[in-house]
């Protein structure tokens, strides 16, 4: 028996009173946050839905992903964890292909109309039977999408045995966008995602008062799910949730609810110094630790931020597959700026050719993994599993270097994926998209450097003879068709584009 809930269970025992959650004037103890999760998971039974199903959450970083996500734990069923900017078609995929047979969405806001994507999405899915919504009003009983969360559970026990799960049992997929285009979900099992969370806990010692954590990754990723939440909870932390990204906000909440760890992709950093050094925003001084992943950090934002807060950015490096975490700049232990680190505990990792074979020395080469993170494999897509998995080895397509302590760091990136923001695109299911356009006959999509956002999304297009499509009408209806982090904000029409003999596109010679 191993279920994934236990990290939320065990503190709420152990600590009924002490706040999980803080949520602008919201302060809730882990008693009700354990409560509502045995409320959800006895409302998902009573509607036939437990051991193996699988249900998805699209919501952002309020009260309601921890009420959810534990409480889909607590019936035996799997989440599907969804992004909250994908749009009404995307959702549908992801429902389809994960099999999902409930869905729980938030209502969204006017900027962000999730509640009616959420309904769109699940309209089109076939098999995707309940439709809970998350009211944006607190404790709403009605929502003009479906069915309100609030009404749901009314009259659910507030006792619920965790239904049994086995240490190999799926609890999360987390949908990854492959090389192919199309999103793949990542099968992790309640044993790599609770150990993931024990070691990324076990890196850091405890403040003496107990931890305070920001909680603005993005919970639906598995950064901010492993090692915010779940370690968060693990360790008995508070976490304080905030939906959006914003520079001063941030900074503001960090001095106000006195933040002791933080996690966040690069920019975000980067932007918290901008507004520091700009506006003469106030420096918290409750911070121990900083962590980042999601990309390479710059060295200079490195140095800037240990020079202005008085502690260094700790840089560690995982993948979806990987339940995420891999390896990491370890307290105790030398930290390399510029460098990923070393594997973390249970975990082993070597540089590899295209051939599986292993490279000794400081390679480059491809990094492969090995340990109680990796994936079981892609749902539903063996063949694909095949390709990345051997031996017990998954192979990231991430180049990297080591030097002669076992510190890697990354050279480049598999192939062309951009990252912007912290999000990870695929150009090829930006091509596709764009290529259902009627004026749109072919298209390439490479990043170029941006500076808030690491990389910012181009498009070189040739038009379909005689079509009069301007930029700003395909970057508009790009906007429409693609989540928000991945549409491509620049256009370049061309009457060619450079290739092989072979036809394939040269995409180095458009950057």
């Amino acid at each position: 028996m191993l279920n994934l809930s236990i990290v939320l269970e065990d503190s709420a025992r152990k600590a009924p009173d002490r706040t999980a959650v803080v949520f602008g004037d919201l302060r809730l103890p882990y008693s009700m946050i354990d409560t509502v999760a045995r409320q959800v998971a006895a409302l998902l039974v009573s509607r036939g839905v437990g051991k193996g199903d699988k249900v998805a959450l699209a919501c952002p970083n309020v009260p309601y992903f921890p009420f959810v996500y534990f409480g889909i734990l607590k019936a035996g069923a799997t989440v599907v964890p969804l992004n909250v900017l994908l749009q009404g078609r995307e959702i549908a995929y992801h429902l389809d292909d994960s099999d999902a047979k409930a869905l729980f969405c938030f209502e969204g806001t006017p900027e962000l109309p999730l509640g009616e994507r959420g309904r769109a999405g699940f309209e089109a899915a076939e098999g995707c039977e309940h439709f809970f919504v998350l009211p944006a009003t607190p404790l709403a009983t009605e929502s003009e999408y479906g069915e309100s969360f609030w009404a749901a559970i009314d009259g659910m026990p507030a006792e619920f045995e965790t239904v049994q799960t086995d240490p190999d049992d799926t609890a999360v997929i987390l949908y990854t966008s492959g090389t192919t285009g199309q999103p793949k979900g990542a099968e992790l099992s309640h044993q790599n995602m609770l150990m993931n969370a024990v070691v990324s806990d076990e890196m850091f010692p405890r403040a003496e008062g107990g931890d305070v954590s920001l909680a603005v990754l993005p919970l639906f990723h598995s950064f901010g799910q492993t090692t915010v939440m779940n370690s968060g909870f693990r360790r008995c932390s508070t976490l304080v949730l905030m939906p959006r990204f914003e520079p001063g906000e941030a900074l503001e909440l960090m001095r106000k609810e006195g933040v002791t760890l933080f996690a966040g992709v690069p920019t975000m950093y980067w932007a918290m110094l901008t507004k520091i050094h700009a506006e003469g925003a106030e420096v918290p001084r409750s911070l121990r630790v900083a962590v980042a992943g999601g990309a390479s950090s710059p060295v200079e934002v490195l140095r800037d931020f240990e020079e202005t807060f008085g502690i260094g950015i700790l840089e560690g490096y995982g993948l979806s597959e990987t339940s995420p975490v891999a390896s990491f700049n370890q307290l105790g232990r030398p930290t390399k700026p510029g460098t990923i680190g070393t594997p973390i505990w249970g975990v082993e990792m070597k540089l590899i050719d295209s051939d599986w074979k292993t490279i000794d020395g400081e390679g480059p080469g491809e990094i492969a993994v090995r340990g109680h993170n990796v994936m079981k494999g892609y749902y539903g897509r063996p063949e694909a599993t095949a390709e990345v998995m051997r031996d017990g080895w998954f192979r990231t397509g991430d180049i990297a270097t080591r030097d002669e302590d076992g510190y890697y760091a990354i050279v480049d990136r598999a192939k062309d994926m951009i990252i912007r923001g912290g999000f990870n695109v695929y150009p090829r299911e930006i091509e596709e998209v764009l290529m259902t356009h009627e004026a749109v006959s072919l298209a390439a999509v490479v990043g170029v450097s941006h500076d808030s956002h690491g990389e910012e999304i181009k498009a070189y297009v040739i038009r379909t003879p005689g079509a009069t499509l301007t930029e700003q009408e395909l970057i508009g209806w790009a906007r429409e068709n693609m989540a928000a982090y991945k549409y491509p904000r620049v256009v370049e029409f061309r009457d060619a584009l450079p290739m092989t003999a072979t036809g394939k596109i040269l995409k180095r010679e458009l950057r």
